[in-house]
């Protein structure tokens, strides 16, 4: 008897346009990429390069009336929005925007800053990255703050599926396509009961060919099936995890919550550097903001 050979690591990068200031915890974000140096991240930005990033994270530095030009003359539209958030409505086409950036790359993702991530390929095996084409990491619609997709030609262009693309792109307005519209292509029926809702998908090949998982990191989704915010969130010795689910190893942590920065006087500036509490192997975090870990 032979053992099945091993399936190589499959290479991901990230694209991420971001244009204003960087938030101050820029560096919880970036000691999460760190933590993660067989991925890549790609920013497109006009923030200027931040001292000390992981040299896995890349950054294009380029001017927000620019970058508007760019993603005009590569769909054919006229995308030039005054407010950078409608830069979530174009997710899903950032992987046909920015093609030349991602050759070489099995797969591409999208997603924010306003997250932490734990171990990632912990995650996102070389099975199960070997089983379908696109990844959320939620159960009924897509991730907008973490989405993977395969690299190929049907996964850089599944965004022309979206209805009247090109007007609602053009359009000023912020939309939501990213976790509406675009999540209707893979997720149909999704307020069915959960057992008819999944014998329809059968026969949706997009739904075939993607996983809608709930990975916990935004709200954790109890047993009864209550959805809560955890009260703190942990990085226990490198491994990212929260109160709610204390011992099971979560991907990453998406907080909707807690950006305030001015949390009891602790100043932001004692969270950055490669000396701060971003760097630590053990942290937590709740209403009350960074910390120290405690038991």
């Amino acid at each position: 008897m032979t053992n099945s050979p091993a399936l190589a690591t499959p290479t991901i990068r990230f694209v991420i346009p971001y244009f204003g200031a960087w938030p101050f915890w820029m560096d919880f974000f970036l000691a999460g990429c760190a933590r993660n140096p067989d991925i890549d991240w790609l920013f497109f930005t006009d923030c200027g390069v931040p001292e000390g990033a992981p040299d896995n994270v890349t950054f294009i530095e380029i001017a927000y009336s620019d970058y508007c030009k760019l993603v005009s003359d590569r769909l054919g539209i006229n995308f030039a929005p005054a407010n950078p958030y409608k830069l979530c409505d174009i997710k899903p086409a950032l992987g046909f925007i920015h093609q030349e950036h991602l050759a070489g790359y099995e797969f591409w993702a999208f997603g924010d800053i306003d997250v932490v991530y734990g171990d990632l390929r912990r995650y996102f095996t070389a099975s199960r990255l070997a089983e379908k084409d696109l990844f959320a990491t939620h159960s009924r619609r897509i991730s907008g703050h973490l989405c993977l997709l395969r690299n190929n030609k049907t996964m850089r262009e599944a965004f022309k599926q979206i209805p009247d693309w090109q007007q609602r792109y053009a359009d000023e307005a912020h939309q939501a396509l990213d976790e509406g519209a675009f999540s209707r292509l893979f997720v149909r029926h999704k307020n069915w009961p959960e057992g008819l809702r999944r014998f329809a998908a059968r026969f949706n090949p997009w739904a075939r060919s993607s996983e809608f998982v709930e990975a916990h990191s935004t709200f954790t989704i109890l047993n009864d099936g209550r959805r809560v915010v955890p009260e703190r969130w942990c990085l226990r010795d490198g491994d990212l995890t929260n109160s709610e689910l204390l011992g099971q190893s979560l991907p990453y942590l998406h907080f909707l919550v807690w950006k305030n920065q001015d949390w009891q006087g602790v100043s932001a500036d004692s969270l950055r550097g490669k000396d701060g509490l971003a760097y630590q192997e053990s942290w937590q975090v709740s209403k009350n903001g960074w910390r120290e870990y405690q038991e």
